[in-house]
């Protein structure tokens, strides 16, 4: 099997170079509309890409959404991505996006680690329940908040990984490995398919129907190893996927939000 082209997303959706300027863009002109409510680069830790930016809504928040961007570990930050938080705050939620260090400056562990902070900074600054989602290398990081093994003190209620790697170990037989750094112990450490959901942590796992059958194996694998619901989104790939998190009434926020 050759697992660079299982895992390469853009050479198989059309147009796939205009989606990164279009989400910088939306996201620089979300943040200049939302004004004083758009608080961004709030320090959780000593790093230089430790750094999450929240945006709240106009009345008090009933919860808070984290969403962790996507790009393999390799690429990308929280700049990218605001404009997502237009679904859960029209809802009356905040929603925090952090940054965190990529690879090969760090390893898949230490990212677990950061966005675990990450996490608890933003739910101190937010009264309510917390729902974590995130797309991609995101959805594994938010998985990785509803493990067992991860423990939090803010009060996470449900976790929604969206196109989540959830076995790291094909994600080793690629080329990425070389920045990535993957081995057993850390494949066996790291996939949340392996590894246990937490008690009282709600789980639920979302997919483009037309994403690469590798992404498709790995959201069911998930839902299957955690007992939870799974659902590929009709029509979505795995660039339009997160679209519907702009749209307060979206299955997808309904899901995340209940």
């Amino acid at each position: 099997m050759d697992y660079d082209r299982a895992y390469a997303n853009g050479p198989f959706i059309p147009g796939a170079e205009k989606f990164p300027p279009r989400w910088a863009q939306e996201a620089a002109a979300f943040r200049a509309a939302l004004g004083q409510r758009a608080r961004t680069a709030i320090p959780y830790g000593p790093k230089p890409r430790n750094f999450l930016d929240l945006f709240l809504p106009e009345a008090a928040p009933q919860g808070l959404l984290v969403f962790i961007h996507g790009g393999y570990w390799l690429r990308f930050d929280r700049d990218m991505w605001s404009h997502l938080a237009v679904g859960a705050l029209a809802r009356g939620w905040a929603c925090a996006m952090p940054s965190y260090t990529l690879a090969p400056e760090a390893r898949i562990g230490a990212m677990t680690q950061e966005i675990a902070r990450a996490l608890e900074v933003a739910a101190s600054l937010v009264a309510g329940p917390v729902v974590v989602t995130g797309h991609s290398a995101g959805g594994h990081l938010s998985a990785r908040m509803g493990c067992a093994d991860v423990t939090l003190s803010a009060a996470v209620k449900r976790v929604v990984p969206i196109s989540p790697l959830a076995d790291l170990e094909p994600i080793s037989l690629t080329a990425m490995n070389a920045d990535l750094r993957l081995d057993p112990a850390e494949i066996a450490k790291e996939s949340p398919a392996l590894l246990p959901l937490r008690s009282g942590v709600e789980a639920h796992v979302r997919v483009g129907a037309q994403e690469r059958p590798a992404f498709l194996w790995q959201a069911r694998l998930l839902s299957e190893a955690w007992s939870c619901p799974w659902t590929p989104e009709s029509g979505k790939h795995h660039f339009d996927v997160i679209d519907d998190l702009t749209d307060p009434a979206s299955p997808l926020l309904a899901v995340c939000l209940g």
